[in-house]
């Protein structure tokens, strides 16, 4: 039974169960492909940002940090689904070319269907980054496999 005194627990206790549920709804089958189809850009250009720790890394048009997938085998996207709402791809729309700022070089660009690749490398942004700057994925083994940041040479960064 409820008491005066255990009624803030109970209350954090329910607000952390909403949490979680908004967070399952969120994250369900049902949204992924919806989620990541929402991802395509009239214009990608693929810049590069100096992170400490990492060097000169590849960031979005908003300076988000792009990673690559060890999967991919610099071959073709293998995230799909849940993992691409984890990990959105940088997508553009048909018919589109992406674009290199910064030291990236646009010879390494390319493009697998609607994803843009570097150095054939398709690119993903990441959710657990909440803002420019940020590489909370990097070193990261997740939905199947290591995520990495790439140098403007193309070559996978592995620092942690």
């Amino acid at each position: 039974m409820a008491t005066p005194k255990n009624l803030p627990r109970i209350a954090v206790v329910a607000a952390l169960a909403a949490t979680v549920a908004i967070v399952a709804i969120g994250w369900s089958g049902a949204a992924s492909s919806k989620a990541a189809g929402q991802h395509a850009t009239r214009a990608a250009t693929v810049q590069t940002k100096t992170l400490k720790k990492l060097g000169t890394v590849l960031v979005n048009s908003k300076g988000r940090t792009l990673y690559m997938f060890v999967p991919d085998h610099q071959k073709k996207v293998t995230c799909k689904g849940s993992c691409a709402v984890a990990w959105p791809p940088l997508k553009l729309k048909t018919g589109l070319k992406p674009t290199a700022g910064g030291a990236a070089r646009k010879k390494l660009l390319g493009l697998d269907g609607r994803v843009v690749t570097y150095n054939r490398w398709p690119l993903y942004t990441y959710v657990g980054d909440s803002k420019p700057g940020q590489a909370n994925g990097q070193a990261q083994n997740l939905n199947g496999g290591l995520w990495y940041v790439l140098s403007p040479s193309g070559r996978v960064i592995k620092k942690h």
